[in-house]
């Protein structure tokens, strides 16, 4: 198949190349960007580089007819060997991609339902953090947390600052794992979430980023977490941890990243926990 990529431009007229060109180019940059500051953006580098050579095995191959017969085996086996490696390599980043495709108009009405719980949310966790109580706040979008709310214990309650700062107070019986908030509801707490790869995850942090970083690569979910020892607060979006954020300006954060169309946790790696 890679074979051929030179053929595709022989015999066409000038323009038709262009438009090619340029829808090549697009979707290039339209993946570098989806990639950008996740895990896969290196890997990348290195797709393309094996890419390359095999595209150039197959055509210095095919210029020497059968005397290149056991170079050609060997390219066309890599090419389908990478294009299997590809689909595991970035597993969590198609995730997103499907996630992204997934969602439609009519969840911004739970959007909007959650944006008016917002003035709580930031209200608890000022509170938790002034306290450095740790705390981790789960927020559902259009993918269904039920498997992950299955394992915790059910609320169904009306999100406010109070209960928010009662399941985190350290000693109660809901005070460990995550809560989960749907709309203007939490229906869970005392929540076990997926844990992400401690690569993708600074050292010095624990669990608790773990979790909040592993339940957002898996979902669209958006996740706040407080750092028992330090008290700083941070956002999770997209699989990626964003860096400590002013409790005055959470609710700020919080909207941009229900709103946006992609997430606006950015890799917080070399910040202070």
């Amino acid at each position: 198949m890679l074979e051929r990529l030179g053929q595709l431009f022989r015999g066409n007229e000038p323009v038709a190349i262009a438009v090619e060109l340029a829808v090549i180019w697009l979707a290039v940059f339209l993946v570098l960007r989806f990639l950008r500051g996740t895990r896969g953006a290196g890997v990348l580098k290195g797709v393309i580089v094996v890419l390359a050579a095999i595209i150039l095995s197959l055509r210095f191959a095919g210029s020497g007819a059968d005397t290149f017969a056991r170079l050609r085996y060997v390219a066309e086996a890599l090419a389908g060997t990478l294009a299997i490696a590809l689909v595991v390599i970035f597993q969590p980043e198609l995730r997103q991609a499907l996630i992204r495709l997934g969602r439609s108009r009519w969840l911004a009405g739970r959007d909007r339902r959650f944006t008016e719980t917002v003035p709580a949310i930031e209200e608890a966790v000022g509170f938790l953090s002034r306290n450095q109580f740790g705390a981790l706040i789960v927020i559902e979008r259009s993918v269904p947390l039920g498997e992950v709310v299955s394992s915790g214990v059910p609320l169904d309650s009306l999100v406010s600052a109070r209960l928010l700062e009662s399941i985190f107070w350290p000693n109660s019986p809901l005070h460990d794992l995550a809560v989960v908030v749907s709309g203007d509801r939490v229906v869970a707490a005392n929540v076990q979430l997926p844990l992400a790869d401690p690569e993708n995850v600074p050292p010095r942090l624990g669990s608790r980023h773990l979790a909040a970083v592993g339940i957002t690569e898996e979902t669209d979910a958006i996740v706040v977490v407080v750092s028992e020892q330090t008290g700083a607060v941070r956002i999770a979006a997209g699989g990626r941890l964003g860096e400590p954020v002013p409790v005055e300006g959470l609710a700020e954060e919080l909207r941009r990243a229900i709103t946006a169309e992609e997430p606006t946790a950015a890799a917080g790696e070399g910040q202070s926990a």
